[in-house]
């Protein structure tokens, strides 16, 4: 019903000199998005009240409402072209007074848990892009012909809203980011069986995709009570994220699968020393994909007891202090994390196991991740008890993936299956940690039951590793010339 309208609305962006990627295209039709769907929220809230013959205080005055700048409409509901401002007006109205009015919520709001507070970290994070004050018209003419009311509406909202985030993960740049593909999250959450009135974190959330899986995961559950529904809406999901573009699609992301007023906060996860981490700050579950191949500032490096730069090894010392004493994480990170020879690889290695029990790792292959070339893992662990067996699947879907053929459910049957059993096979097997090297604490993945031929990778996947290590060296390289500066 509502794919047409989205594929005019990227049409019209397309056309626009301020929109110039797939990252844009998502970015801008997102923050107009929220402003849509806050102004139905808040008609339903009003005639809700005024049914039990209560009084509903709008959070937007009047002339901020979108009923009255976007889409002002006649008595008789049709669109009123005599109130309708467009070209030059628009962008003005836009960039010098909705903008600056919207960011200001972020002062003003009681608290980080309010719609209010989402606004005002959201307006003040992006910018309007949009310079042809005409093609913003037709956009948000488009955006007015969707409605967020009812359930089945949604639904197709958000699988469309997936496809715009999966295609901002296909588009070059750094756009593999925002997307982890959902056939892997689906199974990550397979194995680590949240339930309802556990706390569920991903402190690296981008476009919150752990956290929609996970809501229509549990929203699935059979015999739901309202106390439940309640408490998947208000007291479930948590999530932080750091960068402006990831924070409002997340938020858009949540509110399209259901979650009214998402709990993200958007902060660097990183700059809280996690020595000051507490029981009461922890979580039952945690699924997260956080950011590799970045390097992080000496002063942030402080914050951990095992000092490194590369972002992701920070992560993962974050997440195994954030999940509860028996609580449960599944982690996605480089495959080199597992045979690295520095100080820092060993000693967090070293942590893992004797803090936790990883119990499994799945070895994923080439292109899992679109945007992404580099081989990676999922490490599944339960906090409080030290590793003594792991056991590892090799996900092998028999073919080579890539855009027009990427991963799927199907792939990912057997290793769920086998894996409630720990089950050795011809992709899996299990080590003892008695047999693991205590110098180097050495994960790699080493198949013993692979023929010497499936083991070896083709030369092309050689050749795009090297060349993805090759970017991502260069990017560390500009980011301590950055430094230096």
């Amino acid at each position: 019903m509502f794919e047409q309208t989205f594929k005019n609305i990227d049409d019209s962006l397309r056309k626009d000199e301020g929109c110039s990627s797939e990252l844009d295209y998502a970015e801008q039709s997102s923050w107009l998005l929220f402003l849509k769907y806050l102004d139905e929220l808040e008609i339903n809230k009003a005639t809700e009240a005024a049914l039990e013959g209560k009084s509903y205080h709008f959070i937007l005055e009047d002339s901020y409402r979108w009923n009255t700048w976007a889409a002002p409409k006649t008595a008789d509901g049709k669109p009123n072209h005599d109130a309708i401002t467009t070209g030059d007006d628009l962008i003005e109205f836009i960039n010098n007074k909705l903008f600056p009015y919207l960011a200001d919520f972020h002062q003003r709001a009681t608290n980080a848990n309010t719609i209010e507070y989402k606004m005002g970290e959201i307006f003040n994070g992006i910018k309007n892009k949009i310079e042809n004050g005409y093609i913003l018209r037709d956009v948000i003419d488009y955006i007015d012909t969707l409605r967020f009311g009812l359930q089945t509406e949604k639904h197709e909202l958000s699988h469309l809203y997936e496809d715009k985030i999966k295609n901002m993960g296909n588009a070059g740049r750094n756009g593999g980011e925002y997307y982890t593909p959902r056939p892997l999250i689906r199974a990550m959450i397979q194995v680590i069986q949240p339930q309802v009135g556990e706390h569920i974190y991903d402190g690296a959330c981008g476009s919150a995709g752990f956290l929609c899986e996970t809501y229509e995961y549990l929203r699935g559950k059979p015999n739901l009570s309202t106390s439940d529904l309640d408490t998947l809406q208000t007291h479930t999901f948590y999530g932080k994220e750091k960068k402006s573009l990831a924070y409002v699609i997340g938020i858009m992301n949540m509110i399209l699968h259901g979650i009214e007023a998402p709990n993200i906060t958007r902060t660097n996860t990183l700059a809280d020393n996690i020595t000051g981490i507490q029981e009461k700050d922890r979580f039952d579950v945690i699924l997260a994909n956080p950011p590799f191949g970045g390097k992080e500032r000496k002063e942030i490096q402080q914050n951990f007891p095992i000092k490194t730069g590369e972002t992701a090894f920070l992560f993962l010392q974050h997440f195994i202090k954030s999940v509860k004493t028996g609580g449960r994480a599944a982690i996605v990170i480089k495959n080199t994390f597992l045979s690295n020879t520095d100080n820092a690889s060993i000693s967090l290695r070293k942590e893992l196991l004797q803090t936790c029990n990883l119990h499994t790792i799945l070895d994923c292959p080439s292109k899992t991740f679109q945007g992404a070339g580099v081989k990676t893992v999922v490490l599944f662990f339960e906090k409080g008890t030290q590793t003594q067996k792991i056991w590892y699947y090799q996900l092998d879907p028999g073919r080579s993936l890539g855009k027009t053929n990427p991963l799927n459910d199907d792939d990912l049957a057997e290793f769920i299956d086998l894996q409630k059993t720990f089950t050795d096979s011809a992709k899996s097997w299990t080590i003892d940690t008695t047999d693991i090297n205590t110098e180097s604490y050495d994960l790699s993945v080493r198949n013993p039951n692979a023929t010497p031929e499936s083991g070896l990778r083709s030369p092309q996947e050689i050749l795009e590793e090297i060349a993805t290590l090759d970017k991502e060296t260069m990017k560390v390289l500009a980011g301590i010339g950055a430094l230096v500066e």
